[in-house]
């Protein structure tokens, strides 16, 4: 797993970056349930008070490393778009990437799905979320009988579980020790992705 870096110092106008960064660390080291705003204010080197100029409240932050999470997983699920040609390839390989975003950018996972956020009460969380789904569900309509978005949203809810299934065994070992765990890992979800696929007539 890489290491999230946090930074001591922040650049004028950059706070909330810097105390996003923080709490990656301190959920790095504790988990996303053991941190407090005051720590990462602290890691930051700011004030216990400062970082409420920015974040209502601990779950506030929380949603802004979530957000951030978002962003990094879209971009990761667009390389894994682009270095595939059919519908079935790009989508085994969403779920890898998946599989590996959950691996080296677990803090990022944590926040995502561990720190039980609602979000209703953070309708940019929400955006975010959809627009990382947004292209996934583009392809899953390619496979869909008649190209359908109820189908392709059955379809996406299918893989996004068996990935979600494969990332959770791979953080609690049953995949072995990384790095060869998270490799055997991904190889698997992509297998069994492309196995849900061919057999994809039994959903709708």
């Amino acid at each position: 797993m890489e290491k999230v870096r946090s930074r001591t110092s922040y650049h004028h106008g950059d706070l909330p970056a810097a105390l996003i960064d923080a709490t990656f660390a301190l959920i790095e080291e504790n988990g996303v349930h053991g941190f407090s705003v005051a720590e990462a204010a602290r890691r930051t080197g700011v004030s216990i008070s400062a970082p409420y100029r920015h974040f209502a409240d601990r779950e506030e932050l929380l949603a802004a490393c979530a957000i951030a999470a978002c962003e990094e997983l879209q971009r990761r699920f667009g390389e894994a778009l682009a270095q595939r040609q059919s519908p079935a390839d790009q989508l085994s390989a969403v779920a890898a990437a998946y599989v590996r975003f959950a691996a080296e950018r677990r803090p990022m996972f944590e926040s995502l799905y561990g720190a039980g956020l609602d979000k209703s009460r953070h309708p940019q969380l929400a955006d975010a979320g959809a627009a990382v789904l947004m292209p996934v569900a583009e392809v899953a309509r390619k496979l869909a009988p008649g190209g359908g978005g109820e189908a392709a949203g059955i379809l996406v809810v299918a893989l996004t579980s068996l990935a979600q299934g494969y990332a959770t065994m791979l953080l609690e070992g049953s995949f072995g020790e990384p790095p060869a765990a998270v490799d055997l890992a991904c190889e698997r979800v992509a297998a069994a992705t492309a196995a849900l696929l061919r057999g994809r007539s039994l959903l709708f």
